[in-house]
């Protein structure tokens, strides 16, 4: 713990804390906060609709728009996703993220003069709009904060952006209270705050450091990588890790830049590539998404009291925060595939409980499901596909994997509503039935990535690929450590 604190400098932290608070936050805020000023919302949608057309809206039509306004905003974040490997190549990690800004901000007073402007349909825009930001900001930060950490720091800050979502998540939870913000009135202010976050970041992260591995191997500045390093550092001897960074390049160098279709047919990154969509569509079609859009409805069906659902839920944001601080610490000491089995397990345990609870009308701690995912599930991910990857395929990697992950909720947010009506209590079967086969995969494949640099990483995938590394012209020697040797051996591949 000693070495962990030593390596945690104030440059490192106070970026890695703005840089998750003013986008990653955003993230989560955006998730949980139409969940309960929806019936004000709604109630919203039909007067709208009455006063325009001198009718009330048909149920149907406000379940259609309802499920639009939810299921836009992953959407949005499957665009921004597709912008992920062109805007960091172009503006680099740090530029990206002050870039995106523009998406969050926007959107942010969109929502809060949609009651004054009398037109629902604007919310629906701003909606996708916002969430085009949550696409690129759940990509980006994680990919800044793996490039800015040293190894031995990746996995505890690959975990700080999932903090902040569920901060987000409980901050929204606490202003859609009835006496505070969740109300007839409230509502458009409680939608507009999101574009705080946005501005706070606008303001602080230019003076930290831009990544130093795309300074040094996709722009080819040095100087400016050492100069960085030794910021996040602390001390002047980075030399061990810019060596790294050389050997790196070289290698990139010989197997060449990756776009996204190169990627897909590249046979050294077959692997790779299958576990993170793998994983981030697992990690989607958990069932907790439609636990986050359509909590009240959920608890209500389950039996909590109509009273006690607003708190129900804030507590429940509570102990997700608690745990995922807690995830921090437990990451680099169980490593990530534990992480990934434990999490896929007690999900598909709890979505088998959950649909008892809601068959049989029991009160239940439903929201074990979220606890576990948030802590054992959501950042993992995002640390792997940061690790999986090397420079020159990771912004390619991202975009693929971000897809997947916001394509896989976007079809939550849409389905569920009817899903509910057809199957009722038996929904969360077929997401239990998803985490299963998740699970199974991962305990196939996967193998631990913790403490090992990324190169290591990606010789233990070679073996899987049965493909070799090229290291270019300087044919630098490339240190396995015997860990790394073990871990590839146990991994089966086909």
């Amino acid at each position: 713990m000693m070495f962990v604190l030593q390596r945690l400098t104030v440059v490192l932290a106070l970026a890695t804390l703005i840089s998750a608070f003013g986008s990653s936050f955003q993230y989560g805020y955006n998730v949980a906060v139409i969940n309960s000023p929806s019936p004000f919302m709604q109630q919203f949608y039909n007067t709208t609709y009455l006063e325009r057309y001198g009718s009330p809206m048909e149920d149907n039509f406000l379940t259609l728009l309802w499920s639009l306004s939810v299921s836009m905003y992953p959407l949005g974040g499957f665009f921004g996703s597709l912008m992920v490997a062109p805007l960091v190549n172009k503006l680099g990690r740090k530029g990206t993220l002050l870039f995106n800004n523009i998406f969050s901000m926007v959107p942010a007073v969109m929502m809060g003069v949609s009651e004054i402007a009398k037109t629902y349909e604007i919310i629906i825009v701003a909606r996708f709009i916002v969430g085009i930001c949550a696409g690129l900001s759940s990509n980006v930060v994680p990919m800044y904060l793996g490039e800015l950490s040293p190894k031995n720091l990746r996995g505890a800050l690959g975990i700080v952006p999932q903090l902040f979502i569920t901060i987000g998540i409980l901050s929204a939870q606490v202003l859609g209270i009835r006496n505070i913000l969740g109300n007839s009135t409230g509502w458009p202010l409680m939608l507009g705050l999101t574009g705080i976050p946005a501005l706070i970041e606008l303001l602080l992260l230019p003076v930290f450091p831009e990544s130093p591995r795309y300074m040094l191997i996709q722009r080819g500045d040095e100087k400016t990588a050492k100069k960085a390093l030794q910021r996040l550092r602390g001390w002047e001897d980075v030399d061990a890790e810019l060596s790294e960074m050389r050997l790196e390049d070289q290698s990139e160098k010989a197997e060449g830049h990756l776009s996204v279709l190169s990627l897909l047919s590249q046979r050294s990154l077959r692997w790779q590539l299958v576990s993170i969509i793998i994983m981030n569509m697992g990690q989607q079609l958990s069932g907790v998404n439609a636990i986050y859009y359509y909590a009240d409805n959920i608890y209500a069906t389950a039996g909590v009291n109509q009273n006690d659902i607003q708190y129900v839920t804030v507590g429940t944001g509570a102990v997700n925060v608690f745990m995922t601080i807690a995830a921090v610490f437990i990451v680099e000491a169980s490593g990530r595939r534990l992480l990934l089995l434990c999490g896929f397990g007690i999900c598909c345990g709890a979505c088998v409980l959950l649909t008892v609870a809601l068959t049989f009308q029991v009160k239940c701690k439903s929201s074990s499901v979220i606890h576990s995912f948030n802590v054992l599930l959501c950042p993992i991910p995002y640390v792997v596909t940061t690790e999986m990857f090397r420079q020159s395929a990771r912004p390619a990697a991202f975009m693929v994997a971000g897809s997947v992950h916001w394509l896989s909720n976007f079809t939550v947010g849409l389905i569920f509503p009817f899903l509910e009506r057809g199957l009722g209590s038996y929904s969360f079967i077929i997401f239990s039935f998803i985490c299963l086969v998740t699970l199974v995969y991962i305990w196939l494949v996967v193998p631990e990535t913790k403490n090992k640099t990324f190169l290591e990483i990606s010789q233990m995938f070679a073996k899987m690929n049965k493909v070799e590394i090229k290291l270019g012209d300087g044919d630098l020697p490339l240190k396995e450590s015997k860990e790394s040797l073990e871990d590839a051996e146990r991994v089966t591949a086909f």
